[in-house]
């Protein structure tokens, strides 16, 4: 399996080599030269499989030779080990043709720990082989973060730096990524916003001596390996509700566009999804360009669903590649104008975008309703990212099941689901004391050279 760039312009490399570059040379991201096929009878014959036997079955075939059979079902039962469901992502009924996928049961209680504690345990293991050290920056808004910290605590190889907007994230999201004591754990709040984060982190990637240097890789949903562990979670769903002998829907709140995009390469691979939704909160740049054509940034908005607070999302750009036939410089071109403040997709790419995706957008006001009427109606209590979801869904029910992801655990966004429904989630059992814990956290500018320093020294101690 060989992986290429969305710019058209960087080197080929294996999996292993795409996992522990993230970001390409040209400034594009890796995707499959061709993405694997299953069959009927090969979704078939996983259903009712334990999580960990999906996640082997579905990822094996892009990773060459990267790791052994028997070496990556270790890696797998590590990875998902310390989940607090059997099911590892475990569905819930809303309504008569209406799911909630629960994707909070990891260790930071949101979606990101599925790909997350995989990719720690991958690329420990292939340092581990190697002798190598690499230093991993990442920006987050808000979860990303989190589950980084958490996957790469401790580990001997791996020294860990992640730039989150300073006051834009929950407090619950904050220390998490605060209250660790590892040595090679750094939580760096950076004035701005997340994409000026992204864009920061962008730009180390694009410094290739001070990539080379430090040996930087990256955990963003820029890593194709963070996309691929997704995708197991949408084949695992569809099979409990009948695939592939009947189709199934999704809809998915998103802001980088990483966690929908994992759902486009499940329907490439033959699994029969009838509609992807992209659920989107106020800021809603993934809606209006499906709408009108036009990918324009308006500036963020802080929300009470902060994770999806961005309008530079970068996987995107893959379903452009696809869009655009695979054209490495037709998008590099759009990149290019992206930095100006926008561009506008052509007709033909617009239209293959929209046969893929459907979308639609959810307020604040929306979003609050929506927490109280599912806590009413079903029991269930939902964050607000969840809530974006489920509003969203609920415009593009038909025959079709749909599945709703509920991205995060509501004790994540306690202020806002108090608000709406006048309780306050409680943290599990493993994160009771998190209120109490220490917090360690450094202050830095929106300055590409002084992270660049800060990084550089804090490797050297």
């Amino acid at each position: 399996m060989r992986y290429i760039s969305t710019r058209g312009a960087a080197p080929v490399l294996t999996f292993g080599e795409a996992m522990m570059t993230g970001l390409a040379r040209d400034g594009g991201l890796y995707v499959p030269e061709a993405v694997q096929q299953f069959s009927r009878a090969e979704f078939a014959a996983l259903a009712g499989r334990p999580y960990e036997e999906i996640a082997f079955a579905v990822m094996k075939p892009f990773m060459g030779d990267t790791f052994t059979d028997d070496e990556f079902r270790g890696l797998i039962q590590t990875a998902y080990q310390g989940f607090g469901h059997p099911a590892r992502a475990p569905l819930k009924q809303l309504a008569p043709n209406h799911f909630l996928l629960e994707l909070f049961h990891g260790p930071t209680l949101a979606f990101k720990d599925f790909a997350m504690q995989l990719i720690g345990q991958m690329m420990q293991a292939s340092l581990s082989r190697s002798g190598q050290r690499i230093t991993i920056v990442g920006a987050t808004s808000g979860d990303t973060g989190s589950a980084a910290i958490e996957a790469f605590r401790g580990l001997a190889n791996v020294d860990v730096f992640i730039l989150y907007p300073h006051g834009r994230v929950s407090l619950v999201q904050r220390r998490q990524m605060t209250c660790p004591s590892e040595s090679n754990v750094h939580a760096l709040a950076m004035d701005g916003d997340f994409d000026a984060c992204q864009a920061r982190v962008k730009d180390m990637f694009n410094d290739f001596a001070f990539r080379d240097g430090v040996r930087l890789a990256g955990v963003n949903s820029i890593n194709w390996a963070r996309v691929l562990a997704q995708v197991v979670y949408y084949v695992s769903s569809a099979l409990s509700l009948g695939a592939p002998h009947r189709a199934v829907s999704f809809t998915v709140p998103t802001g980088n566009f990483g966690d929908i995009f994992a759902g486009h390469i499940a329907r490439a691979m033959g699994l029969p999804i009838e509609k992807l939704v992209i659920a989107t909160n106020q800021n809603d740049i993934l809606d209006r360009a499906l709408r009108t054509g036009g990918y324009e940034t308006d500036g963020v908005k802080p929300s009470i669903s902060p994770s999806m607070d961005i309008q530079v999302s970068s996987n995107f750009e893959r379903a452009l590649f696809d869009a655009y036939d695979r054209d490495g410089a037709a998008v590099a071109a759009l990149m290019a104008e992206l930095k100006s403040g926008g561009f506008r997709i052509s007709q033909g790419a617009l239209q293959k975008l929209r046969d893929e995706f459907a979308s639609g957008r959810c307020s604040e006001a929306e979003t609050l309703a929506t927490i109280k009427w599912t806590l009413a109606a079903t029991g269930e209590l939902l964050c607000p990212h969840g809530a974006v979801g489920v509003k969203v869904a609920e415009e593009h029910l038909g025959q079709t099941p749909m599945i709703t992801l509920a991205t995060a655990h509501p004790a994540k966004f306690p202020d806002a689901v108090e608000t709406a429904t006048g309780l306050r989630p409680a943290l599990p059992r493993h994160m009771a004391d998190l209120y109490e814990r220490p917090e360690r956290v450094t202050r830095v500018p929106d300055d590409l050279a002084a992270l660049q320093t800060l990084i550089r020294e804090r490797i050297a101690l």
